[in-house]
């Protein structure tokens, strides 16, 4: 870990004061993580409701069959991620795009929203998760890749993210990664936007620490320069305190975030695929995402194309 040099504080920005002083209020009470701006989330009322499908049956999906006969869906979910998954520690409610989504999946599917059931499910174990049924399936970030392929199944993507730079709203310098010379940026400890920042941006002075919500707060009080990571989570830091933070530049790598689902049950993930596409049509997706990372005031980019790719 390392730790750079303080520097002063600037006077007068109530509204920074005013995020670190709740940031303080909810470590005291144990509301929040130490650093992190103010929990917070979409309000029921703004959020989009979705149809759920009635007589829906998918007979060939095991994991679909097991839901129903218990009466809800599992989902794995992240708790974690400002505007993206993140839980409400007083009233245990999740929030997000990722949870718009896996919601508007579970309507698909013919699942009320008292029949879903989220569960958080840290990265390191998603597969194991999806492989032992503990969830029937993932929405939280999970990038679709080959090598995860070889374990679990994807529907998707619903999303496009990529590296991209988190910076304060008064920041005219840094446009992009081609600005980072001499600048101090913040990334997670042998995450994978720090190892591409080391490799392809080494005029960055790179900090970095176990979380992001530590970088943030070290954006906030001027001790770092930019925070890099995925765009989506980026977006959602930035939705919180909008005031405060942007996201500037073009993302400079290529995260496709699908639904992670047990390998083999592709009645499953084409089903899934289905629900993408029309929830895509219909304006849903895009609803969603005003309502939860389009407070970061970055518009809804296209949605990307699902992949279809061939039963495995």
């Amino acid at each position: 870990m390392t730790t750079p040099s303080r520097s002063r504080l600037p006077a007068h920005r109530p509204a920074l004061i005013l995020v670190l002083l709740l940031a303080l209020v909810a470590a005291v009470t144990g509301c929040g993580k130490d650093g992190s701006p103010p929990v917070k989330g979409p309000q029921p009322e703004d959020l989009p409701v979705y149809q759920v499908a009635t007589g829906f049956s998918l007979p060939d999906s095991p994991t679909w069959q097991r839901a129903k006969k218990r009466g809800r869906l599992v989902i794995g979910v992240k708790e974690d991620q400002p505007y993206l998954g993140e839980k409400d520690p007083a009233s245990g409610r999740y929030s997000g795009f990722d949870i718009e989504i896996a919601k508007m999946m579970a309507a698909s599917l013919g699942f009320r929203p008292d029949q879903i059931e989220f569960k958080t499910v840290a990265s390191a174990n998603r597969e194991t998760a999806l492989q032992n049924g503990q969830i029937d399936y993932y929405v939280g970030t999970y990038t679709i890749n080959d090598n995860r392929k070889k374990q679990v199944g994807f529907a998707g993507p619903y999303y496009m993210a990529g590296q991209s730079l988190l910076v304060r709203r008064d920041e005219e310098d840094i446009k992009g990664p081609e600005d980072l010379a001499g600048k101090r940026v913040c990334s997670a400890a042998g995450s994978t936007p720090a190892q591409r920042l080391e490799r392809e941006y080494p005029q960055a002075d790179l900090v970095t620490y176990d979380t992001y919500s530590v970088c943030v707060d070290n954006l906030l009080t001027y001790q770092v320069d930019a925070v890099s990571t995925d765009d989506s989570i980026l977006l959602g830091y930035a939705a919180k305190v909008p005031e405060e933070l942007k996201v500037v530049g073009k993302p400079f790598s290529r995260e496709p975030y699908g639904i992670g689902v047990p390998r083999g049950d592709n009645a499953l993930r084409f089903a899934l695929d289905d629900a993408l596409a029309a929830n895509e049509k219909n304006g849903n997706w895009k609803k969603a995402y005003d309502a939860t990372l389009g407070l970061s005031g970055t518009p809804a980019p296209a949605p990307p194309a699902i992949d279809r790719y061939p039963a495995n």
